[in-house]
């Protein structure tokens, strides 16, 4: 059965239920299902099997698939922050002007990511950095897992011994440092509303790398703590202070299971609006566009950029109490499981309006098309960052934008049109 993400014909009840049960043991998710047509959404499991040298498949032209081959360059903790570095070291080398550093040497634009590294191969590195700030907190995740499992946070260098190197036989003291983690400075000065933490899961759907377009879906939602928010170090421990994650904090006392724990991105919008001005709101949300687009940039030329693919990413941003959002991470496979009914409308709605995409007009789905959908079919989603649009404006525009400066998309035509002058960097 080598039917993939996109749609099933049926013929016979039996041929229906046959090929259910097929894809369900080769672990396909079953999405959304009418009258005449079935959508099945792959993990990330089954996309290794499907592009596998020794047991992969050779998709037809009619075949596609919601991930991209090595998807995880960008979705996996470790090499997200590794291909962010290594784009930042190639602008330098450029002499690009979106890698300029300030009077410390830190990036003025591209600093979006927390000061992360990876153990136990740079732990060397962590202390030497952990040493000049003592008193910091850091936050140590396991590459390869998701929900929140295996997460603690830390604020002493003997909580994390194990990761140390013997330096008789260069080798790692104990077993269990085999595991990969990253550890990161941890946001200790989050925005806080009603005293709780929270973060953001927005939706990205990139239909493909080379050129770039990516699409911004309008509907994510903030995920809030239970607990109210404290730096104090006797709390380290308690994860429903400090995760957001909806697995952990599902089993607090005071999850609410009516809303969740959860704020629509508009409802954020509009609490900001209120409360720190439309303009500095603007310019939160710019600033998180800016960080989605630079990362998918920073991945670009490493993902093998397969016709047959799409995807659709779930970003988690933090903004902490000066409005500077932070990219915690990116997930190949978010959540669609509804656990409110809220959730159950906004996730239909983006799985709907992720195929209208991928495959327009309800059509047989053609990997050979040009992947430029016309704007009716967008539903909740918005063009975020499209390259061939971008590479016949003026080459500063992204740094132009990015300072507060107009720019046309089609730079002095524009302008001597007498039409308004867009001022973001799309």
């Amino acid at each position: 059965f080598r039917i993939m993400a996109g749609k099933v014909k049926w013929v016979t009840d039996i041929e229906k239920s046959v090929l259910i049960n097929n894809f369900e043991k080769r672990g396909w998710i079953q999405v959304a299902e009418n009258e005449d047509w079935n959508f099945y959404w792959m993990s990330v499991q089954t996309i290794r099997n499907v592009f596998s040298v020794e047991t992969g498949y050779r998709l037809s032209d009619d075949q596609i698939v919601n991930h991209f081959p090595n998807h995880y360059e960008l979705t996996r903790k470790d090499l997200m922050v590794k291909n962010i570095k290594r784009y930042r070291k190639e602008l330098e080398k450029e002499g690009s002007p979106l890698a300029e550093k300030d009077e410390n040497g830190k990036y003025i634009y591209l600093d979006f990511v927390p000061v992360t590294f990876m153990l136990p191969a740079d732990y060397n590195l962590f202390v030497e950095e952990f040493r000049k700030n003592p008193s910091s907190t850091w936050i140590m995740k396991p590459c390869g897992k998701a929900q929140g499992k295996g997460i603690f946070l830390i604020n002493k260098l003997s909580q994390i011994k194990k990761w140390s190197r013997d330096s008789k036989t260069s080798s790692f003291v104990s077993q269990s440092s085999k595991e990969a983690y990253v550890i990161s400075l941890y946001i200790n000065n989050p925005l806080l509303i009603g005293g709780k933490k929270f973060d953001l899961r927005l939706y990205v759907l990139v239909s493909t790398y080379r050129p770039l377009r990516c699409y911004m879906y309008k509907l994510g939602f903030c995920r809030f703590c239970t607990v109210k928010y404290t730096p104090s170090t006797s709390e380290l421990d308690n994860m429903f202070v400090h995760l957001t994650n909806v697995a952990i904090q599902k089993h607090g006392d005071d999850y609410n299971h009516i809303h969740g724990g959860k704020w629509t991105v508009s409802n954020l919008r509009l609490y900001l609006e209120s409360t720190r001005g439309k303009e500095v709101t603007n310019k939160l949300f710019d600033e998180i566009h800016w960080i989605i687009v630079q990362s998918l940039k920073a991945v670009a030329p490493v993902i093998n950029n397969d016709k047959h693919c799409f995807e659709c990413y779930g970003y988690d941003i933090i903004i902490d109490d000066k409005l500077k959002p932070w990219l915690i991470e990116v997930n190949a496979s978010p959540s669609l499981t509804s656990s409110t009914a809220n959730d159950r409308i906004l996730k239909y709605n983006l799985i709907n309006d992720t195929l209208n995409i991928a495959v327009p007009n309800g059509e047989i789905p053609d990997c050979k098309w040009n992947k430029s959908p016309p704007k009716d079919v967008l539903g909740n989603y918005e063009v975020l960052y499209d390259e061939e649009m971008a590479q016949s404006d003026v080459p500063d525009r992204d740094l132009r934008s990015r300072s507060g400066q107009s720019t046309g998309i089609k730079g002095n035509r524009a302008r001597d049109s007498g039409k308004p002058i867009l001022t973001t960097w799309k």
